[in-house]
């Protein structure tokens, strides 16, 4: 049996016609009753449990990368989209995945391939004889859940399908607009832009993604531990989902509430500025970039059980939000000068801030 957090379709519209806002789907799943109670808000307790079940899932498939799951974590209560970056093998698609049916919602995958259209991700509208009318078919962007498998194998012209869905929760076809459901996550995996038929992500694209992760290579322990656990049988064959879709969204409404004092702000203001007066740095970090870091720095505080954000928490998701948003200069390039470089360069210039705590 096949359970929400694992199916691949998508519901179609209600009677088939588009109208001008279509809601797809907002607060719930295809089949929940009209009205039907979700739970009471959730709290800051039951935040860091489920958090920690959700952790725990996912490492039964990623062994010995607790960081990297933890900025995913991250990256899902901030309302934020992942990408993660690294060469083949080293479980990219694997946390994705894990991720995906960690939750109990719509979940859809997409491989990005060289020939994959726009509306191959979007949907297209098809023309139905039996109304004389065309309707909208939903494409695999239409689910709590997008993974995108390989992003930049697709052309540039693919990739930007994704712009407005991750930025407005939202897709346009032939002049009518579809809202998307709550929440909504891409997670999306890439290939170094150094290997074969690969397309580097436009900057656009890239800004858009709340924060990405190398996975790297597991230590020996792990990886012993990997083949041991692993090789008769495949983990995510076996995973279950610990939450539901309906959970995360109260648990990152949670996250929306907690405290940012105007020193811990104008702290991220000051960061992102400093990225964009470096001398090794071409295009700095955008305003959008101080947005997603105060919202990552939100959710870090959320897991470590504080209701207010303190400068660690911006330190502790600098690199995975702004490192990938730095486009730097040849010359930092040939003194192999790396962007996470970079933002530890801020990092220590920038002078920390050493307000009062709330209470």
């Amino acid at each position: 049996m096949t359970s929400r957090g694992q199916s691949t379709a998508t519901a179609p519209l209600a009677d088939g016609q588009p109208t001008t806002e279509v809601r797809y789907p907002s607060g719930g799943f295809p089949g929940d009753a009209p009205g039907e109670d979700h739970g009471a808000p959730a709290n800051l307790d039951q935040l860091h449990d489920i958090a920690r079940r959700i952790a725990a899932n996912v490492e039964r498939v990623l062994v010995g990368k607790p960081e990297v799951v933890r900025i995913a974590l991250v990256t899902l209560l901030a309302e934020g989209h992942l990408l993660l970056e690294d060469v083949p093998g080293v479980g990219k698609t694997s946390l994705a995945k894990a991720l995906a049916r960690s939750i109990d919602c719509t979940v859809s995958r997409v491989q990005f391939t060289p020939d994959l259209l726009p509306s191959d991700v979007t949907g297209v509208s098809i023309y139905n004889r039996q109304h004389s009318d065309f309707e909208f078919r939903p494409g695999p962007v239409f689910a709590n859940i997008v993974v995108g498998d390989e992003i930049n194998r697709a052309s540039p012209k693919t990739q930007s399908a994704l712009l407005e869905c991750m930025e407005e929760h939202q897709v346009t076809v032939d002049s009518t607009t579809y809202e998307l459901g709550k929440p909504f996550m891409v997670i999306a995996t890439q290939n170094p832009v150094e290997m074969e038929g690969t397309y580097a992500l436009p900057e656009a694209q890239r800004d858009r993604f709340t924060a990405r992760l190398s996975i790297g290579y597991p230590d020996t322990a792990a990886e012993l531990a990997m083949v041991d656990e692993h090789a008769g049988h495949n983990p995510l064959d076996q995973l279950e989902p610990v939450s539901d879709g309906a959970t995360v969204q109260r648990l990152i409404e949670v996250v929306r509430g907690l405290h940012v004092s105007p020193e811990v702000k104008q702290y991220a203001v000051e960061l992102t500025s400093a990225t964009r007066q470096l001398p090794e740095v071409r295009l700095g970090a955008s305003p959008r970039a101080t947005l997603q870091l105060v919202r990552a720095a939100r959710a870090q505080a959320a897991l470590s059980g504080r209701e207010f954000v303190v400068p660690d928490d911006l330190h502790a998701v600098a690199a995975p939000v702004l490192a990938h948003r730095l486009v730097l200069t040849t010359e930092a390039h040939a003194a192999r000068r790396s962007a996470t470089d970079v933002v530890r360069t801020v990092l220590a210039r920038v002078p920390v801030p050493h307000g009062p705590r709330p209470r």
